[in-house]
């Protein structure tokens, strides 16, 4: 792609970013979306712990841009995202409960790393820097952070946009021409960037709220 092209798509994705921004801000009360997240940590607080079917890991939320979790739980609850639990889970979360939830995961928002690991693919530098950085990092909050999450959670993800189980104004555009091994060459190069998501692991979580 000409240095022009990706230069005017750089700002489109951004322009897009801030509008979307405004509408997806996080203010939440993380005390609060401590002890609301007790159910989530079932599945999102035990390491390396799997999706039952179709079988992909669950993704890390431990320094995810709390924006970014704001707009996936509401995704999730209006059905723009397909999967069975994620919805019915959602659907009991008032809107509040989603930004203290979203506050409490974030944390401390990842920072990006002096250097890369490995060499972007190319497909990293065609379609993904201008939202998710070289470094997975997001270029804006409502651009989630992909450093460190794992490798089979990306690729599911991408693989959910490409089939339109995941609606969203800008990620068909991207996926609609990638091959399952470029999917992959992608999830896997993100998945070994530094500094990582993390799990919030759910024992801790427990017995630091009593």
């Amino acid at each position: 792609m000409p240095v022009s092209a990706r230069l005017a798509l750089k700002i489109m994705l951004v322009a897009l970013a801030v509008s979307v921004g405004s509408q997806a801000s996080a203010a939440g009360d993380a005390g609060r979306g401590k002890e609301l997240a007790y159910t989530c940590l079932g599945c999102h607080g035990i390491e390396n712990y799997k999706n039952v079917y179709p079988t992909y890991s669950v993704p890390e939320l431990g320094g995810q841009h709390a924006s970014y979790i704001v707009a996936a739980l509401k995704e999730y609850r209006s059905g723009e995202r397909s999967h069975a639990t994620m919805h019915e889970q959602a659907q009991s979360l008032s809107d509040q409960d989603i930004e203290d939830i979203a506050a409490y995961f974030a944390g401390t928002e990842l920072k990006a790393g002096t250097s890369l690991n490995g060499t972007p693919p190319q497909k990293v530098q065609q379609l993904c820097v201008a939202c998710h950085g070289i470094n997975g990092i997001g270029v804006t909050s409502d651009y989630p952070d992909l450093a460190g999450q794992q490798a089979d959670y990306i690729a599911r993800a991408l693989r959910e946009y490409k089939q339109g189980d995941r609606k969203n104004a800008v990620m068909p555009t991207f996926v609609a021409g990638l091959k399952d091994d470029e999917i992959d060459e992608i999830a896997k190069y993100y998945s070994q960037q530094r500094p990582p998501l993390e799990v919030v692991h759910r024992r801790v979580s427990i017995f630091e709220s009593k």
